[in-house]
């Protein structure tokens, strides 16, 4: 057979840089059984092909519906369906990734000028998931059908030893209680890995803490701040983590999502979820971790949309947010274009409608002193 492999997400989002773990598994089974596979990078003349295999990540990531209906078309990923998606049949989820699909992709990316690492996912680093599941079920979360997390895959099911790194994609490695033993193997393996999809802090032991620090990690440690309800826990456990490192560590900070009441927002809400966001990267910079803002979908509803933005663009360049105040931010934007930049606009309407919150906009993070700020 003659079968097209097309991952959504990289023809519909602009920055994607990151391979589709499911279409390269797809590749793999059907090119061991003979099959002709190709990675396509369009949506045209899919009919020419005896099958196609569609996959996608993110939700908002657009597709012409007309294309799913195609007779060859078979559609599938979080994207689709978010927590109710299908798994790949056992002998392909559980078959060795084909890392070579993307290889004319990002020749012809190359080819055009762009810088070789900013596809070091789909050239150094071997990908899989050594565990499937959560026990926290948050209401926004992929993953909130889970009660528990088990192990899913040894790391010989997707290691390349021709890869420098492994990214494992885990949803909460130390829920699981063989933790301990995954470490082992990853450790063994001679290579540097990382967990990208982040850690859940709040289960941090002495024990794990002595594990994760002392582990062949490559690239900043990754932990999530979800909740302001979580902030005494949270500030523990940051005390936990400076106790056994000072290496660079990153907390995904997600924001524009009612907790108490998903999908009912008020004026109300906009306020508190903004205060609230501050709260947190102030938590973090104390303990000299950098905030990365991840904004659910309805933020896009706030009278405060900009500040989202705003915010985003100000603490997810780290380069910034350890060198200026929001406040700098927003004026340094400002004077760059002339006087007329939505950044300040945004910042005076914040300003303007919650003074108190002037308090966030002047703090600067410093390296050496955020610790005593």
């Amino acid at each position: 057979m003659k079968i097209a492999i097309v991952d959504a997400d990289l023809i519909g989002r602009k920055k994607h840089r990151f391979p589709n773990l499911a279409c390269m598994k797809l590749s793999g089974y059907y090119k061991e059984l003979g099959n002709e596979v190709i990675l396509k990078t369009d949506y045209n003349d899919l009919e020419e092909f005896d099958k196609v295999f569609i996959s996608k990540v993110f939700t908002d990531t657009y597709i012409d519906e007309n294309i799913l209906k195609l007779p060859n078309v078979e559609y599938g990923g979080t994207g689709f369906f978010y927590d109710k998606a299908e798994p790949l049949p056992y002998d392909i989820e559980h078959h060795m990734p084909d890392y070579h699909l993307y290889d004319e992709w990002i020749n012809n990316r190359i080819a055009n000028d762009e810088k070789i690492k900013q596809f070091e996912y789909y050239t150094n680093y071997s990908i899989g998931f050594v565990t499937r599941g959560c026990v926290r079920q948050c209401s926004f979360c992929v993953n909130k059908n889970y009660k528990q997390c088990n192990l899913h895959s040894p790391i010989e099911e997707f290691l390349d030893k021709d890869r420098k790194y492994i990214c494992l994609l885990d949803d909460n490695i130390f829920a699981c209680k063989d933790w301990k033993s995954v470490f082992d193997s990853l450790n063994n393996s001679g290579k540097r890995f990382q967990f990208k999809q982040g850690l859940d802090e709040r289960l941090l032991t002495d024990e794990k803490c002595e594990v994760l620090f002392n582990s062949r990690w490559v690239g900043d440690y990754i932990f999530a701040f979800d909740n302001i309800n979580d902030k005494e826990i949270i500030v523990k456990k940051l005390e936990l983590i400076r106790k056994y490192t000072h290496k660079r560590c990153k907390f995904y900070v997600f924001c524009g999502y009612n907790h108490l009441n998903p999908e009912h927002y008020d004026e109300e809400f906009w306020e508190r979820d903004i205060n609230e966001l501050f709260q947190r990267i102030e938590i973090l910079a104390r303990y000299k971790c950098l905030p990365y803002i991840m904004r659910y979908k309805d933020y896009e509803l706030s009278p405060y949309r900009g500040t989202y933005i705003n915010v985003s663009a100000w603490c997810n360049q780290p380069n910034i947010f350890e060198n200026m105040s929001y406040q700098q931010f927003c004026v340094a934007d400002n004077k760059r274009r002339g006087g007329n930049s939505s950044t300040w606009r945004y910042y005076e309407k914040l300003i303007n409608d919650y003074p108190y919150m002037e308090k966030y906009f002047s703090f600067k993070y410093n390296k050496e002193s955020a610790m005593n700020f």
